[in-house]
């Protein structure tokens, strides 16, 4: 029975991190798009968000699965639960890759008047969460999953910083409103990136916390 289970367990890890990727590689290729102005990356990122919720949904599955044919222990039961969690957080990255990658296709027929330096470090640091925050799931690596968590305040900084860079070329370019106000949006979903990174990574310590003592 519990030699099934593991094998179960090990299905379950293999999804995730494929699920993992697939947000990776998402939030990635709509950076990308936004700064390249690539309309058509940006349309393939807003369908590719189907195959990110069918992954999403499998895991689930998978997850309910163990609770109702197995007989997980508490420390399983903090695995799954975790599992659970940390797919909903993903999927909505998935989702906020799509949105950026629709605000990227209405700004695609006019150059950006931002200076670009701080949103790209804040995308880079965002991305830089997200990759660390699943690596920690992977590695079962409970310190990585803490820096994680410090690491949001790099981006919530950031976050301060391209707000202002924004209100400053709306006030000199009233022309540019509109177009600034979807860069803010955008700034807004980076943000929320790494919060659900940070979500992950505070998933990560609770399935791994208090191991040693079961």
């Amino acid at each position: 029975m519990r030699l099934k289970f593991d094998e179960q367990l090990s299905m379950l890890n293999n999804e995730m991190i494929t699920m993992s990727a697939m947000i990776e590689n998402a939030i990635q290729g709509a950076i990308d798009a936004l700064f390249s102005q690539d309309i058509e990356k940006a349309k393939q990122i807003m369908r590719d968000d189907e195959l990110v919720d069918q992954e999403q949904k499998k895991i689930e599955n998978i997850c309910f699965q163990l609770l109702i044919q197995q007989q997980p222990v508490a420390r399983d039961l903090r695995t799954i639960t975790a599992a659970m969690k940390m797919v909903t957080d993903m999927e909505r990255i998935g989702d906020q890759a799509a949105d950026i990658s629709e605000l990227t296709i209405l700004m695609a027929d006019s150059p950006y008047l931002l200076k670009e330096d701080n949103i790209k470090k804040m995308a880079c640091e965002t991305m830089t969460m997200l990759i660390n925050a699943v690596e920690a799931y992977v590695e079962q690596d409970i310190e990585k999953a803490r820096e994680v968590i410090a690491h949001d305040d790099i981006v919530d900084d950031l976050f301060v910083k391209v707000k202002s860079d924004l209100i400053e070329v709306m006030q000199s370019n009233t022309d540019y409103e509109e177009h600034a106000a979807d860069l803010l949006m955008v700034n807004k979903y980076l943000e929320r990136i790494g919060d659900h990174a940070t979500n992950i990574a505070e998933w990560v310590i609770f399935s791994l916390d208090d191991h040693t003592k079961e």
